[in-house]
């Protein structure tokens, strides 16, 4: 590209406490990239490209910009989860009309696995039109699921050294008010998220590396019968007349009326009941051995929203993955997804590096099972190697005003629409069939 091109960023799937920050990353390195012209943020993923709805980043208060580091959530371009799937050409030639239409040369998606499938199959159709388009992943994902088991590809993705952290207080606190009324309330169960895949409620562990609470934690990767559950939790009433239980909400226990999105996943906090209170009820039908009654917690989307228990670790290689995405982008490497390896050593340190799109486009990591204790409660120390460094050491700081905080305020600079309007191709009424 010998002239600077504009540059589009959108962000798909669940948001993080990092996610802005990411954005953050990449609108800050594009300023200094003689390559990018104007960077775009499409409103709400690429349900906002179809739509052409294009924010223009470049044209914000720096200061605003700034913000987005102690921002969480995805309110500042929004987030979707628009699937575009092989068969929706219309949506596929869409998208590219509407690049051209405002000289987009590069094409930045943030998010999961799905979201690197999305800027995968968006580098394939450019490419199979002769279009000069660099596409770019950036990922994104609390529940640490893209890439390999082996962490060769990457190590873990933003946001999950996050909801690790705000896990390791969650529990920590919990232990408190456990221990405190555990004569009425003898257990607590809480539910984590994370779906089928283990690292949330893995980093309870991180509240307790000395294995001195009576914790429970059960992976949906290590499913087990429920008598066997309760014969688990009743060995650690009996102990210690108390017990914290923290379970994934993929663990099964039987149907919950799972609700999936268009993704095909299931929306565990919109079904019709959860884990958490299938696990409860069970205990106190069935009766404990000791005196009062199993309660029940099930944290929401604060798990991937709340800032005050950010890591401050999180953060900061958010923002540098960010550059680097924008980096590879300005140095026409399309197909890639930016990636964070850790350094060898006993030393935590990372370094930043790129993966091609078709290795973790739909791809899902698995929990490695050498780290699940042998009975199916636990994980264990080397886990807790694994994810200690993530949370970092300190807290982080947000700036106040008049005691809540200053969150970032972009203005809505959208560009002019250049094309009709547009109706993506999954959203349109079902076309009904006709009797004959």
């Amino acid at each position: 590209m010998s002239h600077p091109r504009a540059m589009v960023v959108a962000q798909s799937g669940g948001p993080s406490p990092v996610i802005n920050n990411t954005l953050r990353g990449i609108v800050e390195a594009a300023r200094d990239l003689d390559q990018i012209d104007t960077v775009y943020g499409a409103r709400h993923g690429i349900e906002g490209v179809l739509k052409e709805e294009l924010l223009d980043l470049s044209s914000q208060d720096p200061s605003e910009i700034a913000l987005l580091r102690t921002t969480p959530g995805a309110g500042s371009i929004g987030t979707c989860r628009y699937k575009l799937k092989d068969h929706q050409q219309e949506d596929f030639d869409r998208a590219l009309d509407v690049m051209a239409a405002h000289n987009v040369g590069y094409f930045l998606y943030i998010g999961g696995n799905d979201s690197m499938d999305t800027a995968h199959k968006m580098s394939q159709q450019a490419r199979k039109r002769g279009m000069d388009l660099i596409a770019v992943g950036v990922p994104k994902t609390i529940d640490n699921d893209v890439g390999d088991s082996e962490f060769k590809l990457i190590d873990h993705t933003p946001g999950y050294g996050s909801v690790a952290k705000y896990w390791m207080h969650m529990v920590q606190n919990a232990n408190e008010e456990n221990a405190g009324s555990c004569p009425a309330d003898p257990v607590l169960v809480l539910q984590a998220m994370g779906r089928k895949i283990g690292f949330i409620p893995a980093a309870a562990r991180l509240a307790d590396p000395g294995r001195e609470m009576p914790l429970l934690i059960l992976l949906a990767e290590r499913p087990m019968p429920l008598e066997a559950v309760l014969d688990h939790l009743h060995d650690r009433l009996r102990r210690h007349g108390r017990a914290i239980v923290v379970v994934s909400e993929g663990f099964d226990v039987g149907g919950i009326g799972e609700v999936k999105d268009s993704f095909g996943h299931t929306m565990f906090s919109s079904s019709k009941t959860t884990v958490a209170q299938h696990l409860v009820n069970m205990l106190n039908d069935r009766g404990l051995p000791v005196k009062g009654a199993a309660r029940g917690n099930v944290p929401g989307t604060d798990q991937r929203h709340a800032m005050l228990l950010a890591s401050t670790v999180d953060l900061d290689e958010a923002y540098r993955v960010g550059q680097e995405a924008a980096l590879l982008a300005a140095n026409g490497t399309s197909g890639f997804m930016a990636s964070i390896l850790r350094n060898p050593g006993t030393v935590y340190g990372v370094h930043y590096d790129k993966v091609p799109l078709e290795l973790v486009a739909g791809a899902d990591r698995s929990f490695p099972a050498s780290w699940i204790t042998a009975d199916g409660c636990d994980v264990t120390d080397e886990f807790v190697r694994y994810a200690r460094p993530l949370v970092g050491d300190d807290m982080v700081s947000v700036p106040l005003i008049d005691g809540r905080q200053r969150l970032s305020r972009l203005s809505p600079l959208f560009a002019a629409k250049k094309l009709s309007s547009y109706t993506p191709q999954a959203d349109r009424p079902a076309k009904k069939i006709s009797a004959t």
